[in-house]
């Protein structure tokens, strides 16, 4: 299943990352309302942290009845990226940090028809990208720093997005902007405000009582303070 993203839409990406794996189906069944499932890549080398590969991937995608987004927080991307797209992620995001060709990567990738996301951790700039950026088709801004759920969102985050935002408008580009760590009812409609329109939230939907609510209650909020 292809993601399709529209710049237009708001999108609610749970994360995994907080789901008990001992029941993934059960998990995976509670969040069919949101629009992708998001699948959090970590070798213990590039995050401190370690989850899995293309083969729980496969897994994952067989089993879940939404796209899945595969958020490669992994050394060696230009390498290992293309296993995830291989393995039927709808869209395969990969770190700037770690990629040493990000738009032959990119290329590389929509060939294997995924589309394609760039992720920045908090303190790499996006002013360098944005001549490049059109070779994406989502940039991924983390609000919090990669490799562990349940973090506070940084709130000095939404001038990079605000700023980011303003350049694929003027640009007149099709990039929808994620944003991944602390995102709740409380810090959702801020990042709408700021432009973000793909939300990853972990904690915030699992430790709810009733997953598909709050999946529908972010939605809209993030429809309600959209810039677009």
């Amino acid at each position: 299943m292809n993601a399709a993203y529209s710049t237009d839409g708001q999108y609610i990406h749970p994360s995994i990352l907080n789901a008990d794996f001992m029941e993934i189906g059960g998990e995976l069944d509670k969040i069919a309302s949101a629009d992708s499932v998001h699948v959090d890549i970590m070798d213990n080398h590039f995050v401190p942290n370690l989850t899995f590969g293309p083969g729980m991937v496969e897994q994952i995608v067989e089993r879940s009845a939404i796209p899945v987004d595969a958020h490669l927080m992994i050394e060696d991307a230009d390498r290992e990226a293309p296993a995830f797209a291989e393995a039927g992620a709808a869209s395969v995001t990969f770190h700037l940090e770690a990629a040493s060709a990000p738009i032959k990567l990119a290329r590389d990738l929509r060939r294997k028809n995924t589309e394609v996301g760039l992720a920045l951790r908090p303190a790499t700039a996006v002013e360098p990208l944005l001549d490049v950026i059109g070779e994406f088709d989502l940039l991924l801004l983390m609000t919090v720093e990669p490799g562990f759920g349940g973090q506070s969102f940084l709130e000095s985050m939404l001038p990079k997005i605000r700023r980011a935002r303003r350049a694929i408008s003027e640009a007149n580009l099709e990039v929808s902007i994620q944003v991944d760590g602390g995102v709740s009812r409380e810090t959702i409609e801020r990042c709408a405000e700021a432009g973000a329109n793909v939300f990853v939230a972990g904690s915030a939907i699992y430790r709810a009582q009733d997953a598909a609510e709050e999946i529908s209650a972010l939605r809209e909020l993030a429809r309600g303070h959209g810039t677009h």
